[in-house]
């Protein structure tokens, strides 16, 4: 709370000599009522969170989003309102309350903030509604801190009847520490709501030597097919994009095919994404793409019928 360029209650740097009442007013924009943080200091979504626990006088627990921004998470909007959880319900602008009952061992402390424990901040952002985004925001988390769906699911359990617990089941079982972003969530789902087994993530390649020299975003180690999502960086910035063709070409030395996804293709062209994966596991030998034939596809249909259908 002393970093200069964290978030501060205006009443007690004025009490203590560290602003004055101009310099308040003119070098501060206030984010809550009585909180205020340097205007040549971008607002975080770690630094709402902080805001708010200040705001709240050091009495509440932060939670949901803010709880995840806390414990490391990224894409958390900075934007979005914080969340806290305390008794009082005290409504204000920009500030989500929750009052739900928080156990003993749902909550400890991140940098002198007490926060639910990523176990609980799992378990109340699983349940929100929209699937692939809470299997985004758990992901994040796990990318972060570790977290498995067994501690997930022990919490749940300390909490039987919980509204959404339904949906985090399915969260669960689709959650994927290795994604480190959410594109990368996005594509994994696309793999799995069309019937393949759920790739592996963060896959480690070694050259003949045997030092590692790539990591695989996905993909079955067993049959050499990776899936790699590329960002604009693959594209804009020409050192990535040198180091991304030497990459590729041992990659294909050592046996590897990698089938490349952008956002286009993610969001407009998924059955050509699905199509170039079986083929490549086809070419590899894989028995459970046998019967795909060589004009295999997919399409955009329900989980259930892909299910169904498995190629």
């Amino acid at each position: 709370m002393e970093e200069p360029d964290a978030p501060f209650i205006g009443s007690e740097a004025l009490a203590a000599g560290r602003v004055s009442r101009r310099t308040l007013r003119s070098q501060h924009e206030m984010v809550y009522r009585n909180v205020y943080l340097r205007k040549d200091h971008q607002l975080s979504a770690v630094s709402r969170a902080m805001a708010a626990w200040l705001w709240s006088g050091r009495t509440a627990t932060v939670a949901g989003l803010s709880a995840a921004a806390l414990h490391g998470s990224r894409w958390v909007d900075p934007g979005s309102p914080a969340e806290l959880n305390r008794a009082e319900a005290c409504p204000t602008v920009g500030i989500v309350i929750h009052r739900g009952t928080l156990l003993a061992d749902e909550s400890g402390v991140v940098g002198g903030i007490p926060v639910t424990t990523p176990a609980r901040t799992a378990f109340d952002l699983g349940r929100r509604t929209g699937l692939t985004a809470a299997v985004i925001r758990l992901d994040a988390l796990a990318n972060a801190t570790g977290l498995t769906p067994a501690a997930v699911g022990a919490v749940a359990e300390c909490h039987p009847g919980a509204r959404g617990v339904i949906q985090l089941r399915r969260v669960l079982a689709l959650m994927d520490g290795g994604a480190e972003s959410p594109q990368e969530t996005r594509t994994r789902l696309l793999l799995v709501r069309s019937g393949l087994p759920k790739p592996a993530t963060q896959i480690v390649v070694h050259d003949r030597f045997g030092y590692p020299f790539a990591r695989i975003d996905m993909g079955w180690a067993e049959w050499k097919v990776g899936v790699e999502f590329d960002g604009a960086q693959h594209w804009t910035d020409r050192a990535q994009r040198t180091a991304d063709i030497d990459r590729y070409a041992e990659l294909a030395a050592r046996g590897w095919i990698i089938i490349r996804v952008s956002s286009d293709l993610l969001r407009y062209r998924p059955a050509v994404v699905m199509a170039r994966i079986c083929h490549a596991l086809q070419a590899a030998g894989c028995p459970w793409v046998a019967e795909c034939g060589p004009d295999a596809h997919f399409s955009r249909e329900s989980a259930t019928q892909q299910h169904a259908r498995r190629c």
